[in-house]
């Protein structure tokens, strides 16, 4: 990952080398369809090339991140390897290589491996091959790049001859502070725009609403009882959970006792009193009712969850275990109003792009602060006349109170 330096260190003093670790190559071409770009997205290419083609771009989904890899891909004209975290964002990306440039497309990942100029691959992928293509390629792209940072993905970056490395990001912060290694694997964050910057102009207007609903007395009583005895054990075995190693913790300490298994059983049965709460779904009835006219998605933190709306409203539900042409389906299906809402877990949280839909409710979900504007960035691609809605539904009372506060700790939803 050194390679750019040690050649512009080399010429800089005049000493003449031979350089047998480069392999890719210049693009014959640059880019046969090209977009008009935003005053912001050439500000983010100019700031990106003022860094000698390194760093990383922080811009609010929706906002066009891929577009300006698509200019610095024109601008450079090296072979380049876009690096996406799922098999969706390779057919993405895919789909929008080719169209630019009118070139053949390399895939590497999901039973593919075919190798091009213009190549896409998955980290799961590219930490595999890396150090086998690392060579071939005179830029890297890193969409969504806050996956990068962990132990094995930063191999892929680290085994990777590219002088030029691109980052594409709308929420670079980690709650383990590797963010921090963007300015080695990547480079610097060189240019940043959050949502609150560039709603009304090229996003929707949004509003967000924070509704609580309230346990039955039964309900009450039950959650009550058992966050008792799942706290009680944590206490008892001097466990924190807002510590790193909480959950580890609290999962390793409570399988070796029949008190601990006994609070993890608490732990789940309170949790799921306080996400899944009978009063949500009423509530939802009534908001797929006000906005029956419009298009609906609609996040869960859990698979169960999910698939009980599911069955409840008769709206088609997207998870992990769902297969690749049954989301296109779906999400198409949504997108032309043959289908006004869909219901998943957390496979949507990250590249769908979906500009009908307006109107986002989050049943559930963790405290992540990303995970929250990646729900909001779903609704936010604009259309001439759209405002979009997020309904975040919290069980009063409950742990969800302090989780929701949590991930709202954005500019976004201030």
């Amino acid at each position: 990952m050194n390679y750019a330096k040690v050649v512009l260190w080399l010429r800089h003093h005049d000493i003449e080398y031979d350089d047998q670790a480069r392999k890719y190559e210049e693009l014959p071409f640059g880019a046969r369809v090209t977009r008009v770009p935003r005053p912001y997205q050439t500000a983010a290419l100019d700031a990106w090339q003022h860094h000698r083609g390194q760093g990383v771009v922080v811009l609010p989904t929706g906002a066009g991140k891929s577009q300006v890899a698509l200019m610095a891909i024109d601008r450079r004209l090296r072979s380049a390897l876009v690096v996406v975290p799922t098999l969706d964002l390779v057919r993405q990306w895919y789909d929008l290589l080719a169209s630019a440039f009118a070139v053949d497309v390399g895939v590497i990942g999901g039973g593919e491996y075919l190798l091009h100029p213009l190549t896409v691959t998955t980290y799961d992928s590219a930490y595999l091959h890396m150090e086998h293509i690392g060579n071939r390629f005179g830029l890297v792209v890193f969409d969504e790049c806050h996956h990068l940072p962990s132990e094995s993905y930063a191999l892929a970056a680290r085994q990777c001859l590219a002088p030029f490395r691109l980052g594409l990001t709308a929420t670079p912060e980690r709650a383990d502070g590797k963010d921090a290694l963007f300015a080695e694997l990547i480079g610097p964050c060189v240019f940043r725009k959050d949502i609150v910057e560039l709603s009304g102009n090229y996003l929707a207007d949004y509003e967000v609403h924070t509704m609580a609903v309230h346990l039955t007395p039964q309900e009450r009583e039950e959650y009550d009882a058992e966050r008792a005895i799942y706290t009680s054990f944590l206490r008892s075995a001097g466990i924190r959970m807002s510590s790193p190693s909480g959950w580890s913790d609290f999962v390793f300490r409570s399988s070796a006792s029949r008190e601990g298994q006994r609070a993890m059983a608490a732990y789940r049965r309170q949790k799921e009193l306080a996400v899944a709460a009978p009063a949500k779904l009423e509530l939802l009835d009534e908001l797929l009712v006000t906005h029956r006219n419009e298009r609906m998605l609609i996040f869960t933190q859990d698979n169960a969850t999910a698939y009980a709306i599911s069955q409840r409203f008769l709206v088609p539900v997207i998870t992990h275990q769902t297969k690749v042409t049954e989301r296109s389906q779906i999400l198409a299906r949504l997108a032309s109003g043959e289908y006004n809402a869909v219901v998943t877990s957390k496979v949507l949280n990250e590249g769908v792009d979906v500009p009908a839909a307006n109107i986002a409710v989050v049943i559930s979900g963790s405290g992540s602060v990303r995970e929250h504007v990646q729900r909001l960035g779903r609704i936010l691609r604009p259309q001439e006349g759209k405002r979009a809605r997020l309904y975040e539904i919290i069980s009063a009372g409950t742990s969800e109170t302090s989780t929701s506060e949590r991930r709202r700790e954005h500019d976004a939803y201030r």
